[in-house]
């Protein structure tokens, strides 16, 4: 496996070696220690997958808050997506900064998108399903969001302006300058 930090660091894109031959191919695509000794010492607890029908559905951006916060990999195992995270660590250097990676069920690449960073991702595809690890149990109570299309973000999404199919919840986050300081940088 290649482990590929973004422009914010924290964020690592993962890509598996894939072992092919007539009959198809074979890939790891997780390994503790391996991930241990490249990303940090996180322990996955939940696995969770979505499904989106139309290309341009847009779910997110998504978070939950101490002591219930997630850490994510993400992956995509039918379709393609533009996955993105967002940096919301009060006082971090890249705070209010996202980055992004296309993740396709052909190119097998993960994305680690860790505590302190806001989630979503939106189809490229038709019937597109999204995979990942977390490393908390969802909490209601601790489930908070961002505006997936606050021009503070300035996020490239790949939909037009009032054409992504979007949920109620996800129309009514707030945007950055009304998020309350849920999580602090540290070096």
């Amino acid at each position: 496996m290649q482990f590929e930090p973004l422009k914010i660091p924290d964020v690592v894109l993962i890509t598996p070696k894939r072992f092919g031959d007539a009959r198809g191919f074979f890939m790891e695509t997780f390994k503790a220690s391996l991930f241990e000794s490249e990303v940090g010492p996180f322990t996955f607890v939940q696995d969770n997958r979505s499904f989106s029908a139309e290309t341009g559905t847009v779910r997110g951006l998504h978070f939950q808050l101490d002591p219930r916060a997630q850490g994510k990999l993400v992956s995509c195992t039918a379709g393609a997506l533009l996955d993105v995270a967002v940096d919301i660590r009060k006082g971090s250097p890249s705070y209010g900064q996202y980055v992004s990676a296309e993740l396709t069920a052909d190119n097998a690449c993960q994305l680690w998108v860790p505590p302190g960073f806001a989630h979503g991702f939106c189809t490229l595809t038709p019937d597109t399903v999204i995979s990942y690890k977390v490393t908390d149990y969802y909490s209601p109570e601790h489930d908070r969001g961002l505006l997936w299309n606050d021009p503070a973000l300035g996020i490239d999404w790949p939909v037009e302006e009032g054409k992504a199919v979007l949920s109620d919840k996800d129309q009514k986050q707030p945007p950055l300058a009304e998020l309350q300081a849920n999580f602090t940088y540290k070096a």
